[in-house]
């Protein structure tokens, strides 16, 4: 069929209206999955989470269409938050990828009416050989919902589609079902953003999980000198390191203060380089642990309006970090 081309302008108020319609079925529809897992559908949520909490194996996810689709991405948020899983096409299944499922895995089955005749060999391979099956459909009767061990009843629901028959919000629900479950998996193991980053090292959200012990600057790099230094040694000491600050450093090893450039600025006079560095620093610096995360710092950086920042474990200075150094490693 020949796709028909929006050849007039576009009806703004038309437009709007009509994505608040799509926006309000689809809510009306997540209110009643709300109101059921509140009631009736709390029990076989709870029996999802069990079953794949006891399982050794992977949890594979599988459905036809925009089932599948959604199931796909059901997959690939349980595997990146502690659940591993993958997705199984089901026509594939049937061709051969039933082998890739092991008898210590679990399988959810999405289809919105439970009647989809391109699941028959998976449903039928689970039940030979004792692997849990639990549905997410809206047939409650259905062959799915028969087969399975757990039935997550989803509610009945109006699609945003003006005919009817474009999954809309339909596949709403199965996506919110299915994050619901990652989250409620996650929450149970106790699931950290440690994990997580294990999981999801690249991008962003892999780079604001970087502890900053991991990009300091160590050793030799730290400007640093110890009280009592005059403060012409100590502005030599900012000029070679380039921090634009240098730490004072206590005879226990402990960090006594801080001189930045503003520092110098304020102190700037006839005598300044005669004194000695005590006389000149902030006592009590701003300063981060090695453990804390990268975005953290980024954060504390910005909010104190400076540029670098020490890194003390138990009081010791044992690194610094420059803004430049959040920023390269994409921590904004």
């Amino acid at each position: 069929m020949q796709r028909k081309k929006i050849t007039d302008a576009v009806d703004n108020t038309a437009a709007i209206a009509s994505a608040l319609r799509t926006v309000s079925t689809e809510m009306t529809g997540l209110e009643a999955l709300q109101a059921a897992l509140q009631n009736g559908l709390s029990e076989p949520f709870v029996q999802a989470i069990e079953k794949i909490g006891s399982i050794t194996g992977r949890v594979i996810v599988t459905g036809v269409g925009k089932s599948g689709h959604i199931g796909s991405k059901i997959a690939a948020t349980m595997a990146s938050t502690g659940t591993p899983a993958f997705f199984v096409h089901p026509a594939e299944a049937n061709h051969g990828d039933l082998g890739m499922i092991a008898a210590d895995d679990a399988i959810i089955a999405l289809s919105w009416s439970g009647e989809t005749a391109e699941l028959k060999g998976i449903v039928a391979y689970a039940s030979r050989f004792a692997i849990p099956l639990i549905a997410i459909t809206s047939g409650v009767e259905s062959a799915l919902a028969r087969a399975a061990d757990v039935v997550i009843a989803l509610p009945k629901a109006d699609e945003a589609c003006p005919h009817g028959l474009a999954p809309t919000t339909s596949t709403l629900m199965q996506l919110v079902v299915g994050d619901a479950l990652a989250i409620a998996l996650l929450e149970a193991r106790g699931f950290t953003p440690d994990h997580f980053r294990t999981f999801h090292p690249g991008g962003k959200l892999g780079a604001s999980l970087v502890r900053v012990g991991e990009i300091m600057h160590r050793g030799e790099d730290i400007p640093m000198v110890a009280s009592g230094t005059a403060m012409r040694d100590a502005i030599l000491e900012i000029s070679r390191k380039s921090f634009g600050c240098v730490a004072i450093v206590a005879g226990d090893g402990l960090l006594a203060g801080i001189i930045t450039d503003g520092d110098l600025r304020r102190h700037m006079d006839a005598d300044l380089l005669s004194r000695r560095v005590d006389e000149v620093m902030t006592p009590k610096p701003k300063c981060v642990h090695p453990d804390e995360l990268a975005a953290s710092v980024l954060q504390t950086i910005n909010s104190s309006s400076i540029t670098a920042i020490m890194v003390v474990e138990e009081g010791r200075p044992v690194g610094i970090v420059h803004l430049h150094d959040l920023l390269r490693i994409g921590a904004a």
